[in-house]
This record gives C-alpha cells, sequence and structure tokens, in this order.
C-alpha cells in the first residue's frame, strides 16, 4: 500500500505545480510581440487586453479582450490548450482552440480571405500545427442590414488535419448547419424554424430545409424546402464564389401570402392575396452588394383574392372626367408574367378580374421606379353597355397613376354633353375606337 500513498502524493504535488507556476510565469510580456507578428500578416492593427497561463484541468493559454481592424472583429476570451508533450516534436498537436464572444462585421467578412491566404514571401515553418478542434461560443455576425447569432459553432479535425464534422447551431435552436466532408466535397444539411434571414429581407421562415453538396469554390442545392406565409416553396439552386459571385436556380411556389412579404422588397407598396409562381433566376456579380442589380428573373403568376393598394382601377375607368384613380383595386384573379433584368421590371399579359371589372395590359417598372405602361379596362354597369377604357400608368410605385388616354377624354366629355351619365361610357367607347383608328396621330 506504500506504492498507493506515494503516487497519490506525487499526483498531488504535479496538481499543486500546475496551480502555483503560472502565478510565477508571465507571458503578458510577449503581448506587444504577438500583436506586432500578427498585425503584419494580416496588414490590419492587432490589440490584445491580456495574456496568461493557466494549469488547470490542463495546462492552457487564455487570451483576453482581442481587438481587430477598427472594432471590425472583437472576442472576449480565447483559450488554447496544447499537447504538451508534442511540443517537443515536429508536429505541434492543439488539443481545442475555445473562442468566447466572438463578434465580426460584414467588413471583417469581405476581407477574411485576404486575412487567411498564404503569403508566398513568408518562410516555411520548420514544424507543422494540428488543431483536433475548435469550438465557437456566443459568437455574432453583425452583417449589413441585420445580424446573425448568437450561435455557438463545433468544428472536429481527424489526426491527419482533415475536418471531420461541422456544427453551427443558434441559441434559440431555431437555426442549425451541419457540414460533413464527402471526399473533396462536404454533404451540407440547414435546418430551421421559425426562422428569418439573416441576409437581405428578413423572410419568416415557418419552416426552412435544405440539403445540398458544397466545395471551397461552389455549392449544389439540389433540395430546398420551406413553408413561408401560409404557402410553400420548392425548388433548387447552385452558387459559385470562386470569381465573384454566382447563383441560379428555379422554384415552385404555391399559395404564399403576400401581404407581409411585398413589402419586404417594396416598403411602400401594399399588395395581399395568395401567389402561385415558378420563377427560374440567375445572376453572375463581382460582389454580394451588386447581386441585387445583376439579378435576372422571369415567371408567370398568379394571385387570388387580393387587394391592390394605391390605385383604382375602376374609378379610373369610369370617372374620366376627374383624372382621380387613387384608391384600392380588389380583385379575384390578377395574372400575367413577370420578367426582371437589370432593375427593370416587366410585367405582360397582365389579367384582372373582379366581378363587373376585367381589365389586361402590360406595365414597365423601370429601376428608379418609375410606372409606365398601358391598361385596357372594361367595367359591366347594370343598364349601359359595356366600354373598354384605355388608361396610361405613369407615377411611381409608390404613387402609381392610372388616366384615361386623351382621345378616351375626348370622347367621354362630348358624350357627356349630349347626353348625360349615359353618354360618358358611350363617349369613352368612341374616343377609344377613334385612337385605335388614328393611333394618337401617327399614320397607320
Amino acid at each position: 500500500m506504500k506504492w498507493l500513498k506515494r503516487l497519490g502524493v506525487l499526483v498531488f504535488v504535479l496538481v499543486l505545480l500546475l496551480g502555483i507556476v503560472p502565478f510565477f510565469v508571465s507571458v503578458d510580456d510577449y503581448r506587444p510581440q504577438i500583436e506586432r507578428l500578427v498585425s503584419e500578416r494580416i496588414k490590419e492593427p492587432v490589440r490584445l487586453k491580456s495574456l496568461r497561463l493557466a494549469g488547470l484541468p490542463l495546462p492552457h493559454l487564455v487570451i483576453e479582450g482581442v481587438e481587430i481592424g477598427k472594432a471590425d472583429v472583437n472576442v472576449g476570451r480565447i483559450k488554447v490548450t496544447p499537447d504538451l508533450l508534442s511540443m517537443l516534436g515536429d508536429i505541434k498537436v492543439i488539443r481545442s482552440v475555445d473562442v468566447s464572444g466572438l463578434v465580426i462585421n460584414q467588413r471583417a467578412l469581405d476581407r477574411l480571405p485576404l486575412w487567411t491566404a498564404s503569403d508566398p514571401k513568408a518562410k516555411p515553418a520548420n514544424f507543422t500545427v494540428l488543431v483536433r478542434s475548435v469550438s465557437l461560443d456566443d459568437a455574432m455576425l453583425k452583417l449589413q442590414q441585420n445580424t446573425f447569432g448568437p450561435f455557438d459553432a463545433r468544428v472536429s479535425i481527424s489526426g491527419s488535419g482533415q475536418p471531420e464534422r461541422a456544427d453551427i447551431t443558434a441559441r434559440d435552436g431555431k437555426f442549425k448547419l451541419a457540414i460533413k466532408p464527402a471526399g473533396k466535397k462536404f454533404n451540407i444539411e440547414v435546418q430551421a424554424k421559425d426562422w428569418r434571414l439573416p441576409a437581405g429581407p428578413p423572410i419568416h421562415f415557418t419552416e426552412l430545409q435544405v440539403k445540398g453538396v458544397a466545395t471551397l469554390d461552389d455549392a449544389n442545392l439540389p433540395e430546398v424546402r420551406a413553408r413561408l406565409y401560409g404557402g410553400t416553396v420548392n425548388g433548387q439552386m447552385t452558387a459559385g464564389w470562386k470569381k465573384g459571385l454566382q447563383v441560379k436556380g428555379d422554384y415552385a411556389v404555391n399559395d404564399v401570402e403576400l401581404r407581409d412579404l411585398v413589402p419586404m422588397f417594396s416598403p411602400k407598396t401594399r399588395l395581399s392575396g395568395r401567389l402561385t409562381a415558378k420563377p427560374v433566376f440567375s445572376a453572375n456579380a463581382p460582389n454580394a452588394e451588386q447581386l441585387k442589380n445583376a439579378l435576372k428573373l422571369e415567371t408567370p403568376f398568379d394571385i387570388r383574392d387580393g387587394v391592390l393598394q394605391g390605385i383604382d382601377i375602376k374609378k379610373a375607368a369610369t370617372s374620366l372626367l376627374t383624372k382621380d384613380s387613387s384608391g384600392q383595386t380588389r380583385f379575384d384573379v390578377l395574372s400575367g408574367h413577370f420578367a426582371m433584368e437589370r432593375g427593370t421590371q416587366r410585367i405582360t399579359g397582365l389579367n384582372v378580374s373582379s366581378g363587373s371589372l376585367a381589365a389586361d395590359g402590360n406595365v414597365t417598372i423601370a429601376p428608379n421606379k418609375a410606372l409606365s405602361g398601358r391598361i385596357n379596362a372594361k367595367v359591366s354597369v347594370a343598364g349601359m353597355a359595356a366600354a373598354t377604357v384605355p388608361l396610361n400608368i405613369s407615377g411611381t410605385v409608390d404613387s402609381p397613376l392610372a388616366l384615361p388616354t386623351g382621345a378616351a377624354m375626348t370622347g367621354a366629355a362630348i358624350g357627356t354633353a349630349i347626353l348625360p351619365g349615359v353618354g360618358t361610357a358611350a363617349g369613352a367607347k368612341v374616343g377609344n375606337w377613334a385612337e385605335g383608328l388614328f393611333g394618337d396621330g401617327k399614320k397607320k
């Protein structure tokens, strides 16, 4: 039993040394040198609040208060736990790197590839460093308009230095991302519930599932499934980022309510109804900021049981002499074909139907949100013959205008003078016929 007691004494002494030695060994004196070396490497100012050694439960280095750039990256605490025996060999093994309180903004994310790129002028080290695991706790990404986080991340690495698995989990449990190596590629799986998109419009997903394969240069996502705003979206997309940013894909949209979704893309536009569409899209841009302007999209669309605020097509077609089209248009069906390229949006084959109202035409939305186009509105009134009234569309998306053409207004004025009330509709019909015959004064 003496050997057991001696072993216990030895263990006690070792634990005591591990707990006491860090109080007598200061590594904080090396802080300025480390700040200078890292700053020279990434070409950004680096500041460290403090460095210290700790012996328990395993010997490790603690770095407090890391700041990079103009507060582009802030880290509360970094704990580095090495394998002490490996420090004597050519392969230095780091058991774990634990990062707490990481906050990184959009500028740092954009510059990250430059920071991590290899320096061709740097002399190769005569040793290799292997990190077995990396963890992030309470991390936050501050994007241009929104934030992602707080979240936790875990990355495990094999003995050969290859990643085995990476998991990112939002602290509220609404978002999970799993990445697993598969040869030279990575399998990706995303699961989200009651979650808002952190980049771009804050679209709210009731459920989101994404499965695909990625490399260091691109991603192929053949399974994208979502439930949002009472409807569903299913489809596929691909993305590449080796030279600029490229995306393309197609979706099937079914029964999605537009009331809360449309204002995210056009804040002052008010449109409700349930959308069915099959959009096909693609874009190629130098960076994410220019992606929106480079987007090409086209789709047939069908919106049921909705209201378009800001314009009353029926009033514009029946009150020809007042030049007032403000109000709202209720419709049973609003359908057509939508196309967007370089910021210009075109709606062709537009059809609107709702009870006594029927309309068709084409509308163009310029990049500055200016409207142009023509709608032919037909309103059925009891006891009167239905007249088709051509309306010129103008104004902006925020303040749309639908005004009768010159010929339609002239005909309406003559009809009103000859036979008030009934003559207005008849005169508009004659004006429409005359305009079609003579073509706004242009020879046909």
